[in-house]
């Protein structure tokens, strides 16, 4: 897995690797592998759809297939990821009075989309997020600072659980890819199959481009996780 490969590339000692289903891609339950579409039929409604097994890509944040999470779901399991897996570290930091620390989450698009506004929300200015963290490229990486007031580096910070010091929190990078720009793409598909021309529909699609409208029937919702990442509009 990559949160593996990176921590294996780490020089001694390693820090800390933990693993967590928090962190996992958003789940679609029943609709996992079947066939989807980017509208609704008309005359169908969704029911009607499940029932021949197609299942459209669903526009609201509280809309989830049968078995499976919606977007608002995903942004609660985002919170509780940060709230277990990062800030026990930035409170650990602060009360040793270390400064420039770095903590990796390694996770997926949809699930990164949520993360990152669950921690600009720990900013102590309540500044609104303004904008919707999603459009991630495969392996592209995103930056967050978080600055623990009154924490200067050398002075171990005293505080209660239940009072904490104010965060200031910013996005300094975001979808960072410039690691890709020397890869090429395998010509003619991968390994023995051959070369799909709606692979190139996808690759745009990872990298954040509009999405035409269509009813056609297409296969699999893991071919979709290249359009849910880009420009489906979600409310």
């Amino acid at each position: 897995m990559t949160a593996q490969a990176i921590h294996d590339a780490q020089q001694e000692p390693k820090p800390p690797l933990t693993t967590s289903l928090l962190v996992r891609e958003q789940t679609y339950g029943d609709a996992e592998g079947k066939l989807w579409t980017t509208s609704q039929k008309s005359g169908l409604s969704l029911e009607e759809h499940y029932a021949q097994g197609i299942y459209p890509i669903l526009h609201n944040r509280s809309e989830k297939f049968p078995n499976g999470e919606s977007v608002d779901d995903l942004g609660r399991r985002a919170t509780q990821a940060i709230n277990d897996l990062v800030m026990p570290h930035v409170w650990s930091a602060a009360r040793e009075g270390m400064k420039g620390a770095h903590i990796a989450v390694v996770s997926h698009g949809l699930c990164i989309s949520e993360m990152v506004p669950a921690l600009l929300r720990k900013d102590h200015r309540q500044i609104p997020v303004g904008r919707e963290y999603r459009g991630l490229r495969n392996t592209g990486w995103t930056r967050v600072t978080i600055d623990v007031e009154n924490l200067d580096g050398s002075t171990p910070l005293d505080f209660s659980e239940d009072s904490p010091p104010p965060l200031a929190v910013r996005v300094t990078d975001f979808n960072r890819a410039e690691h890709l720009d020397a890869i090429k793409r395998q010509q003619g598909g991968i390994g023995s199959a051959a070369h799909d021309p709606k692979q190139q529909d996808i690759r745009a699609f990872f990298g954040g481009a509009q999405l035409k409208p269509t009813e056609e029937v297409l296969e699999g919702r893991s071919a979709s996780n290249a359009l849910d990442e880009a420009e489906v509009e979600i409310h």
